[in-house]
């Protein structure tokens, strides 16, 4: 039996707060906000809205530990709540929260598979931020050994909780921004199959991104430098499971 959740990590992004979780209450679905040691107005509006809605689970960090972490918290929130299912989505308003509904339906209609939005950028995007995923999709192509993930580092998923969590206990993850791309490349060592859902992504007026430069970079180059370790000594699996697709 299928049951879903939302997952949303949240550190200081207070702007968009309000609207999104109105507008995800609509589904009549859990809701964990995970504050990832977000600062006193925007930890307030968190526990305003958990007071607020019955749907949202407020899980709070004592201090920030990287969206990844959020993640994984969150996910392991979805399984204690018995969700079978976790759409995760950032609170920074760069989602169409519209395609919220043909992410879930195609779940539905896929269990076994992971959901991922594949972006389309509009003029707003910084163009250091879109020649750098290039390369993080060059690096996942290589790693993953398949051109199946069009884009790793959108925040815009449906997880199947059983394979995601499992992975997830195998293997030390980058707690910061490189797990987005981390955790597909993994799941797609064991197996799992994919699909690529087209959706507009913005940045915003009152956008606030938390990428370091220096911090973060060199954080997804020790993941991709460990992805390509760990592809190499399962390059006769992975192979074997490429002539078999």
């Amino acid at each position: 039996m299928t049951a879903y959740g939302f997952i949303i990590p949240v550190f200081n992004h207070p702007h968009y707060l309000d609207q999104l979780v109105e507008t995800l209450s609509r589904y009549q679905l859990p809701m964990i906000l995970v504050n990832d040691g977000s600062n006193e107005e925007c930890s307030t509006k968190l526990r305003v809205l958990d007071q607020s809605y019955t749907q949202v689970h407020l899980v709070e960090h004592a201090y920030n530990q990287g969206k990844g972490q959020a993640v994984i918290t969150g996910l392991h929130y979805a399984d204690q709540l018995g969700l079978s299912h976790a759409l995760q989505i950032d609170c920074d308003g760069q989602h169409q929260w519209a395609d919220v509904e043909q992410f879930l339906q195609l779940s539905q209609q896929y269990p076994e598979k992971v959901i991922i939005g594949q972006p389309i950028f509009d003029a707003s995007i910084p163009k250091k931020r879109l020649y750098g995923r290039y390369l993080t999709h060059v690096w996942v192509w290589i790693n993953s050994l398949s051109f199946e993930i069009k884009d790793s580092m959108c925040g815009f998923r449906v997880y199947p909780l059983g394979p995601t969590l499992k992975v997830i206990k195998q293997a030390k993850f980058q707690p910061r921004m490189g797990f987005d791309s981390e955790i597909l490349v993994r799941l797609k060592w064991e197996n799992l199959a994919f699909i690529n859902v087209p959706t507009a992504v913005i940045y915003p007026e009152h956008g606030i991104s938390h990428f370091h430069a220096w911090r973060d970079n060199v954080g997804m180059s020790q993941a991709h430098a460990r992805l390509f370790a760990g592809m190499l000594w399962r390059f006769p699996k992975l192979l074997k499971q490429k002539i078999k697709a």
